[in-house]
């Protein structure tokens, strides 16, 4: 068993600082989008090579799997960073600035992979590990409905690449760097949608009573369902539902066939989320029954709850305690935004973490947004450390 002092420590991170910063800037400045990853995880597959890695590229479709065996160890522990851009047009004029208009790392997946590759190196360098580290380089985390993640499970990424426990990690704006948060149980939420169409009459708009107005009636079930949540929801557990959209017809004097509104619905419990689905599909039924009308409800189940498992989530607090101390250690408070790494935590024991990225950070997706550089040796080495505890000798 090695000593405390001999595990990876902030310090030994200083001296790679720079490289660090070089890679992530890289990263930002060649943004790909989900699905379309190939470049970057050219780049990714070729250093991890570099260092002595066995590399599997192209899992699950630009993914890439990199695994390393020191010693006799049994346990394998994976740790995963997301690697796609997002659709947005970066506003600030920085030096390391997207080059590719329109596209930008929005969401700091440059950072999260620019910490794991971090660590990798450091651990391919020391070896102070009895086991194998599995590090996963995944695509397509900002896809929807073809998450990466679902897609590298699909690919055999389980059976391929046996692990005992997986995490990863998510910058957090708002929080100091060098701050980690974490939280067992119901983290971030599910994600779900819904595209309710509402089947009336069409007529002329001066003639309301010859026909049944789709708009009025979506109307009614919009605020009808603006009381799900507060009437039909325990108030001391959480859920948001939200009508983004709303669309009917083209002209003023014209009461249209149907209408058209779409929902983002997002929950923290599995029982929770089948009641928002229950209630908005009867609701929409019964209100549009209600005056002689029909909806149609296309319900559409999204990623679900990221739930960190109990011990896993108890080590990852140990680990960063001990790297940062008990000041820089926070508890997470539930977050309503979504995660595919939820679809790991379904099969496998594990924890998602938060990465502080500055109190003055823009919010992720924003086109001023930027991963901030002084968080990378703090994520670097959190992941090294981590890999160590986990198959410590």
């Amino acid at each position: 068993m090695m000593t405390d002092n001999a595990y990876a420590r902030t310090e030994d991170f200083e001296a790679m600082k720079e490289e660090l910063i070089a890679t992530r800037r890289w990263l930002h400045q060649h943004p790909e989008l989900s699905h379309e990853e190939a470049e970057t995880a050219r780049y990714i597959a070729d250093r991890l090579e570099g260092w002595g890695y066995e590399v599997t590229r192209n899992v699950g479709g630009h993914g890439v799997v990199a695994r390393m065996t020191v010693g006799t160890g049994s346990r394998s522990v994976a740790i995963r960073a997301d690697i796609d851009a997002l659709p947005i047009e970066e506003a600030r004029d920085l030096p390391w600035k997207s080059l590719t208009p329109g596209v930008m790392h929005a969401c700091g997946h440059d950072g999260h992979t620019t910490v794991l590759l971090g660590a990798a190196d450091y651990l391919a360098r020391t070896r102070r590990f009895n086991g194998t580290v599995t590090l996963i380089f995944q695509p397509a985390e900002e896809s929807g409905q073809r998450s990466g993640a679902r897609a590298m499970i699909a690919d055999g990424l389980f059976e391929r690449f046996p692990f005992d426990a997986i995490f990863g990690l998510h910058n957090h704006p708002g929080e100091a760097e060098g701050v980690v948060l974490t939280r067992e149980g119901g983290m971030m939420a599910a994600g779900d949608s819904a595209k309710i169409t509402v089947r009336g009459k069409g007529g002329h708009a001066s003639r309301p009573h010859l026909s049944i107005d789709p708009v009025m009636i979506a109307c009614q079930i919009v605020v009808a369902m603006q009381a799900i949540v507060s009437r039909s929801i325990d108030p001391t557990r959480a859920a948001v539902l939200t009508v983004g959209t709303i669309h009917a017809g083209t002209v003023a004097n014209v009461i249209p066939d149907s209408a058209e509104f779409q929902l983002s619905i997002r929950s923290f419990d599995a029982d929770i989320r089948d009641r928002l689905q229950e209630r908005i599909t009867r609701v929409a039924r019964d209100v549009a029954s209600a005056f002689e009308a029909e909806a149609e409800v296309d319900y559409e189940r999204g990623y679900p709850v990221v739930w960190n498992s109990s011990q896993e989530t108890a080590f990852a607090t140990e680990v960063a305690r001990e790297l940062l101390g008990e000041d820089r250690v926070k508890l997470c408070p539930p977050i309503p935004g979504s995660e595919d790494f939820a679809f790991y935590l379904e099969h496998k024991p594990g924890a998602f973490l938060r990465l502080g990225n500055g109190v003055n950070s823009a919010m992720l997706h924003n086109p001023n947004y930027d991963f901030s550089d002084e968080a990378l040796t703090t994520g670097a080495a959190l992941w090294a450390r981590l890999a160590e505890r986990y198959l410590a000798q």
